[in-house]
């Protein structure tokens, strides 16, 4: 960060881990670089740290002079610290060293710590990336590498491995390690990466397929109090579905398994997890309940009606 002296409170929040903690890793190594002593950078456990220790810490005089870089982890959870805080905050918005408070669980936007940060520091939320934004992450990324990813097989990547960007980082090295200096292509994500989808997906699309609307509903609000969000459970159903109109399109034409795999451009995985939900299905049930997902998706990206709605229609209308 360039202008870090201009700020003396840094907020980082959001659910997306991987490119917070790489903000965070960037600001410490270009402290470093200006303050190569590295004694006046600190980490505090913000869950439970004493804040006097806090205050004391910033209102000590730095044996070289140098500014200090002071880190606070997940003080949200901290009541005691939060209401010391808050109480003296003219004294940390006057001072010359920098604070940086760092969050990854998710905070209501009516914490007074959070509307201070907001009103005070250089705030940054990382959201979870969906769909293009996503997709032009990873493609960069990529890129980083020297190699280079066609359109389809973003398109699979990006729907096996989802918003996880620790994950998707792994599968980028191994991918581009594999390929060196060439295009990625379907069949080395088919090779190479294994679709992310728990178990349950395809419990919820077992209930589905034996009209088991009640058990359905069950299994997806189990996600829901998981922590799961109802458009990652969207584009995971559609991503399901999408695989078996494919399958069943395939079981018509009286492929095997083994052609299935090769023409189908699926993962052995998928293949073997969803031929047999392919065949409780009638090819025109499956375009209707895509043609469902399709609607349904669209209704939430337009904002006629919120996700977890959506979720439970989709599901008692199919």
């Amino acid at each position: 960060m360039s202008q870090m002296s201009k700020i003396m409170i840094i907020f980082l929040y959001g659910q997306d881990t991987y490119r917070s903690r790489r903000k965070l890793n960037e600001i410490v190594e270009h402290y470093k670089k200006i303050h190569k002593s590295g004694l006046n950078l600190k980490y505090f456990d913000g869950k439970t740290v004493d804040f006097e220790e806090f205050k004391n810490e910033i209102q000590s005089v730095s044996m070289f002079a140098e500014k200090k870089l002071i880190i606070l982890e997940e003080a949200f959870t901290n009541q005691n610290f939060k209401e010391g805080f808050l109480k003296t905050s003219k004294q940390f918005t006057d001072s010359n060293n920098i604070i940086l408070f760092y969050e990854i669980e998710k905070i209501s936007s009516s914490d007074p710590l959070f509307k201070f940060l907001e009103k005070h520091a250089k705030s940054q939320e990382f959201k979870l990336l969906k769909g293009e934004n996503l997709k032009n992450w990873v493609k960069k990324e990529i890129e980083n590498y020297k190699v280079k990813i066609n359109s389809v097989a973003l398109r699979k990547l990006t729907d096996y491995v989802g918003d996880n960007l620790w994950q998707m980082v792994n599968e980028i090295k191994k991918l581009a390690s594999y390929k060196k200096n060439k295009e990625i292509r379907v069949e080395d994500i088919n090779l190479l990466v294994k679709p992310k989808i728990e178990p349950e997906i395809f419990k919820t699309i077992d209930a589905i397929a034996s009209k088991n609307k009640k058990q359905a509903l069950e299994l997806i609000h189990k996600h829901l109090e998981k922590g799961d969000s109802p458009s990652y459970l969207l584009s995971m159903i559609n991503f399901q579905f999408r695989n078996l109109l494919i399958i069943r399109d395939l079981i018509e034409k009286n492929k095997s398994p083994y052609i299935l795999s090769k023409e189908a451009q699926l993962h052995p995985y998928v293949i073997k997890k969803s031929y047999s939900q392919a065949r409780k299905f009638k090819i025109d049930e499956l375009k209707k309940i895509y043609q469902k997902i399709f609607q349904v998706d669209l209704a939430i990206k337009t904002g006629k009606i919120d996700p977890e709605t959506a979720l439970d229609l989709l599901i008692t209308e199919t």
